[in-house]
């Protein structure tokens, strides 16, 4: 790979693009230390994986309805706004909660209430932030952007251990009052931005030219966003494989947790040190994609070679002992980030700025009805199979997929994974 073959004069760190990463990274601590802390707070109340796994359906259900519902309010209405005001939403319910768990008042209907509020305002900020986060980076920085995105995601994976060191410690209401003030911060950073949105103005000259209000108007935006998927043959093969890989994420949401700490005492901390090599992996991994651009015509076979491993990987480890798995995690990681870096990057660049809401609403509703129906998969599954033998058969179907969809559509693909910043 070479360092200078991606050399561009446009600088990457705009003031804007500053804003945008400083707030995203406060935001992300904040929510990975309440999540995990959730996570532990739901198997100790419940005891219960099948329990657990209802518990992660309630949470992405609005997963699956909301972002092709916003899609189209995404690219007729500021992004940047949308942004910030789900930020100062979610800064309120987890006040909310603190109150509910410090009063004494949790149970089990409640806890669901909540979640699933949480998930409807995560999934439309997901599409939010996607469609609205590439105009804020400038030619020829597009891999640049995306590394730094997915190393200070992965960066925020250190609050898994202190999340299970404080919940364990003090409880989980001051972590959900933590979590208040960094969803402040950020949606105070997030009010800064300047960021012009022209598309704005070029959907309303275009309702204008087409006299389409109301429902109607949402209607064709609806319509207009599935064609434009199944028009661009590329798209929909990487969308549908990515359906079945997240269906391994969402199997693992439901298994993995459950599986250590039913397997090894104190098992949520073997669970960290063991998924910690995936981080730190993921941590390198996007630090090099920082500096080195991936030869462009390479893209495609890269790609396919990282979907392959991967679930081979994800397959198998749990057949192994503890520094083994550890090893498979980290290569997990590594390979992950380098997948992540190519297929978003390559699919931002791609789509023009006024389809962005509605393509992004459509990869998030396929990708996390996946995503459900692996965690209700592996939830009814685990009633009568083991966990590993479980894990291992999802893992063989989105292997099996990747080489159908992807391998077996090199030309779409190609077009859209190699191609230059």
């Amino acid at each position: 790979m070479d360092k200078n073959s991606g050399h561009v004069n446009n600088p990457l760190w705009t003031r804007d693009f500053t804003i945008i990463t400083l707030g995203s990274v406060v935001s992300m601590l904040g929510s990975t230390l309440s999540g995990f802390a959730m996570s532990l707070l739901v198997l100790d109340y419940t005891g219960s994986t099948f329990y657990y796994a209802m518990y992660q359906v309630v949470y992405f259900v609005p997963y699956v309805i909301m972002p092709v519902l916003s899609g189209p309010f995404l690219d007729r209405f500021s992004r940047r706004r949308t942004i910030y005001t789900l930020d100062f939403l979610t800064a309120g319910i987890y006040l909310f909660f603190a109150y509910i768990m410090h009063a004494g008042l949790l149970n089990f209907t409640l806890l669901a209430m909540g979640t699933f509020i949480i998930g409807t305002i995560g999934s439309i900020y997901h599409v939010a932030y996607d469609s609205f986060y590439p105009l804020l980076i400038t030619e020829g920085n597009y891999s640049k952007a995306y590394s730094i995105a997915s190393t200070l995601e992965t960066l925020t994976m250190v609050m898994i251990p202190l999340s299970a060191l404080l919940y364990n410690l003090i409880g989980i209401t001051p972590i959900f009052l933590i979590n208040v003030v960094t969803y402040l911060t950020a949606a105070i950073f997030e009010t800064q931005i300047k960021q012009k949105e022209e598309y704005i103005e070029q959907r309303a000259s275009e309702d204008v030219a087409r006299e389409t209000k109301g429902l109607g108007r949402f209607v064709s935006d609806f319509r207009e966003g599935m064609e434009y998927l199944k028009s661009e043959k590329g798209l929909l093969f990487i969308t549908v494989y990515f359906v079945f890989s997240s269906m391994v994420g969402g199997a693992g949401n439901t298994l993995i947790l459950p599986y250590f700490k039913g397997t090894y005492p104190n098992g949520e901390y073997i669970y960290m040190i063991v998924w910690g090599t995936s981080a730190a992996a993921r941590f390198l991994g996007g630090l090099y994609h920082y500096r080195f651009k991936m030869p462009v015509e390479k893209k495609f076979a890269i790609a396919l070679f990282v979907y392959i491993v991967i679930n081979i990987l994800e397959g198998t480890y749990l057949f192994l002992p503890i520094p083994m798995m550890a090893v498979f995690c980290g290569l997990t990681g590594l390979l992950g980030v380098t997948s992540y870096n190519i297929r978003i990057s390559a699919t931002q660049r791609y789509v023009p700025n006024e389809k962005k809401g509605r393509f992004n609403g459509a990869f998030n509703t396929l990708t996390m009805i996946g995503m459900l129906f692996g965690e209700i998969l592996a939830g009814v599954l685990s009633v009568k199979l083991p966990i590993r033998l479980i894990n291992m058969m999802i893992c063989g179907i989105a292997l099996v997929t990747a080489v159908i969809l992807i391998g077996g559509h090199r030309e779409d693909v190609a077009k859209i994974y190699n191609t230059q910043d």
